[in-house]
C-alpha cells in the first residue's frame, strides 16, 4: 500500500529542506534579538565614529591624489583618465567633508588634529570645503580634455585649496 512518499530518498530530501528552513529561521530570530539588544553607541562612540569616518575620508583623498600629484612632478606617467577619475573622486570625498564635521568632538578624548576653529567659524570652513569640490570639479574637467599642461595647472588651485584649509584647521 503506497504511503504519502514515493520513497524514502524524496522523504529524505523533503526532511533535509524543512531542517535547512527551520535552521534558517533560528539563525535569524538569534540574530535579530542579539541586534535589538546591543545599546545604542555612547557619545564617546558616536565622537570616535566620526573621527574615524572623517579621518577615513581624507586617507581617501589623499589616495586619490597621489597618483595625479607624480603626474605633476612627473614621477608617474601622465595619465588623463587616471586624473579625471581621481579628481572626480576627490569632488566627491569633499562633498562629505562639513557634513563629517557636524558633530562636535572637541569634548572627547578623541585623537584628531581637527582645530577647535572648524566648529568655531563652520561657515568658513564650510567655504573652504566647497573651493574644494570647485578645484576638484575643475581638475577633473582639465584632465577630461586630455591636456596634460591645462591638468597641471588645473592641480595647483586644489593643491591650494587643500592647504589652505590645512593651515587653518589643522593642528601640526
Amino acid at each position: 500500500m503506497p504511503g504519502p512518499f514515493l520513497n524514502l530518498r524524496e522523504r529524505d530530501d523533503m526532511i533535509d529542506a524543512t531542517s535547512g528552513r527551520l535552521a534558517l529561521l533560528g539563525l535569524l530570530a538569534w540574530t535579530g534579538t542579539a541586534v535589538a539588544q546591543q545599546p545604542p553607541p555612547t557619545p564617546e562612540q558616536r565622537a570616535q565614529t566620526a573621527v574615524e569616518t572623517r579621518q577615513a575620508i581624507f586617507k581617501l583623498m589623499n589616495h586619490n591624489m597621489a597618483p595625479i600629484g607624480g603626474m605633476a612632478r612627473g614621477t608617474t606617467p601622465f595619465d588623463a583618465a587616471i586624473a579625471e577619475r581621481n579628481a572626480t573622486r576627490i569632488a566627491q570625498l569633499a562633498d562629505m567633508i562639513a557634513e563629517t564635521f557636524v558633530p562636535d568632538t572637541r569634548a572627547f578624548k578623541v585623537e584628531t588634529r581637527a582645530l577647535p576653529k572648524i566648529w568655531d567659524n563652520a561657515d568658513d570652513f564650510k567655504a573652504k570645503a566647497q573651493d574644494l569640490i570647485r578645484h576638484a570639479t575643475a581638475l577633473a574637467a582639465a584632465a577630461r580634455s586630455g591636456d596634460q599642461a591645462a591638468t597641471i595647472a588645473a592641480l595647483r588651485p586644489l593643491g591650494a585649496a587643500c592647504s589652505t584649509c590645512h593651515d587653518s584647521n589643522r593642528a601640526e
